[in-house]
C-alpha cells in the first residue's frame, strides 16, 4: 500500500493522467465521429481535376503552369476560392488586353467551370473561401450600421452611395449599384485591383453582411426623387446654384425683354 501511495504521489503521474485522458478522448471520438463520404472526396477530386484543366488552358499563359505567377500575372498561390469566384464570374478575368484595371464583361465561364476553377486554386494553398447565402443575404444585415462602416472605409472611393468615382493613372472605383452581393462580400475579403483588403479582424462577417445591407437599400427608388448620381452635397449643391442661378437670369432677361 505505501508503494502505491508513493506512486500516486510521483511527480510524472499527472502527465500521466492527462495523456491516459487524451487517448481515452480519441478513442471515443473515434468511435462516434461520422466517417466522410467518399462520393464527396470523388466529387472534389473531380473539380480540382476539372479546375487545372481549365486553368491550364485558359489562365497559365499569364499566371504560370502551376500558378505560381510571372511577368504577366501574380501568383495565385494562397489567394483562396473567393477571389477566384469574385474575379472570374464577373468577367474581369481572363483579361482581353492590358490595362491599368480589369473590368466587369460577361463571364466567359459558366457556374460549374467557375466553380471548379475556384477548386483548384483552393487546393494549392489556404486562402478566404467562397461565402455562403447566410453571409451575404442583406435581409440579414443591420443597414444603418453599414451606412456607418461603409463611408468610414469605402466612400472616399466608391462615393458615398456606392455610385462609384475615379482614382489615379486610370484606375477607378466601381459602381455597386449592380454588384451581387456575393460579389461586394468576395472584394471586402480579398482586396481586388486598388481595394485594400478587409479580413475578419478589420470586419467581422455580421459587418460585412451590414454593409450589403446598406448597399442593397440605395438601389431602391429615391425618396426625394432625382439623386443627381448621389454625388454628394458639393456636386449637388453646385448643379442646384447653376440651375437656379440660370433660371433667375432667364426670367430677369425675358421679363426685361418683355417690358422694353
Amino acid at each position: 500500500m505505501k508503494a502505491l501511495a508513493a506512486s500516486r504521489r510521483h511527480r510524472l503521474a499527472p502527465v500521466l493522467l492527462v495523456l491516459l485522458a487524451l487517448l481515452a478522448t480519441g478513442v471515443v471520438y473515434s468511435m462516434i465521429a461520422p466517417a466522410p463520404k467518399a462520393v464527396a472526396e470523388a466529387a472534389n477530386a473531380d473539380d480540382i481535376a476539372t479546375g487545372e484543366a481549365l486553368f491550364v488552358a485558359n489562365c497559365a499563359t499569364c499566371h504560370g503552369i502551376n500558378a505560381q505567377g510571372g511577368p504577366a500575372g501574380p501568383s495565385l498561390i494562397g489567394v483562396g476560392a473567393a477571389a477566384v469566384d469574385f474575379q472570374v464570374s464577373s468577367g474581369r478575368m481572363p483579361m482581353s488586353s492590358n490595362g491599368p484595371q480589369a473590368p466587369v464583361k460577361p463571364p466567359q465561364f459558366t457556374g460549374e467551370q467557375t466553380a471548379a476553377l475556384a477548386a483548384y486554386v483552393a487546393s494549392l494553398g489556404p486562402g478566404p473561401s467562397i461565402p455562403t447565402e447566410e453571409m451575404v443575404d442583406p435581409t440579414l444585415g443591420n443597414a444603418a450600421a453599414g451606412m456607418e462602416l461603409f463611408r468610414t472605409n469605402c466612400g472616399q472611393c466608391h462615393n458615398a452611395v456606392g455610385a462609384g468615382g475615379a482614382l489615379s493613372e486610370g484606375k477607378y472605383a466601381p459602381s455597386l449599384m449592380d454588384t451581387p452581393p456575393s460579389e461586394i462580400y468576395e472584394a471586402m475579403l480579398t482586396g481586388p485591383q486598388s481595394m485594400p483588403v478587409f479580413n475578419d479582424a478589420n470586419i467581422t462577417p455580421e459587418e460585412k453582411r451590414d454593409v450589403i445591407a446598406y448597399l442593397v437599400a440605395q438601389r431602391e427608388p429615391a425618396a426625394g426623387g432625382l439623386t443627381l448620381g448621389g454625388l454628394g452635397p458639393v456636386s449637388e449643391g453646385l448643379w442646384v446654384w447653376v440651375v437656379g442661378i440660370g433660371l433667375l437670369i432667364g426670367s430677369a432677361i425675358w421679363l426685361g425683354a418683355k417690358s422694353s
